[in-house]
């Protein structure tokens, strides 16, 4: 589940990808029904600002500020900025202007653990998990927060500040030389990854309806 921001031209290139992807797959009868009424749209409710206020258990939120992939080929892809005013900033993050970390810091309305790492997922690594130089939050770590949400050991809710002021992150900075053929292999590497995902969701799903039938 992805909460994709308009572009800085202020299209909204991936809802389309979305909408196919929907289709493609016949999703529509999987996705929830609470949601899928109370919207023309069924691709809609792949996004969480339509999907999450239908969901009645306790949910757990990991995101970065900025995720990386989504700066570069979602928010500022190339054809929002044929100018180039954005290529030092996404080139290197320290060379991005006050506006232009005000415009990737946004205004969230709910958060959880969301602090100001230029990064692309936190959670799989032991690294950024929970390590000693791992990234932290008024001293916790992702796995910290996590626990004390999961054990109702408090609110839970931490957003950072704006970068740079975050000097625990594993910012994750784009190399100018890499091929598009690199660029392919990651997309392709993501792709694998959903599939295997949606793999295990459809299994989850086939298992409860014979365990039903079962019953």
């Amino acid at each position: 589940m992805s909460f994709f921001r308009d572009d800085i031209s202020g299209n909204n290139s991936i809802r389309p990808f979305f909408s196919s992807l929907v289709a493609l797959q016949g999703a529509e009868k999987n996705l929830n029904k609470d949601c899928l009424n109370s919207t023309l749209d069924p691709y809609l409710c792949f996004f969480p600002q339509y999907a999450l206020q239908n969901i009645k258990t306790p949910y757990f939120i990991l995101n970065s500020a900025y995720d990386v992939y989504q700066f570069h080929h979602i928010f500022v892809p190339p054809s929002s900025d044929p100018r180039g005013h954005w290529s030092r900033c996404k080139a290197d993050p320290s060379a991005c202007s006050t506006l232009q970390i005000a415009t990737l810091q946004g205004e969230p309305e709910v958060g959880m653990f969301i602090n100001s790492c230029f990064a692309h997922c936190q959670s799989e690594l032991q690294d950024t998990w929970f390590a000693p130089n791992s990234p932290t939050l008024d001293n916790e770590t992702i796995a910290e927060l996590v626990g004390d949400w999961y054990f109702e050991r408090g609110a839970a809710q931490e957003i950072d500040c704006a970068y740079p002021c975050d000097s625990t992150c594993h910012n994750i900075i784009p190399s100018n030389q890499v091929s598009y053929w690199e660029m392919q292999m990651h997309m392709q590497g993501w792709v694998f990854e959903f599939g295997v995902y949606l793999c295990r969701v459809y299994l989850f799903i086939f298992s409860h309806d014979i365990l039903q039938v079962g019953n």
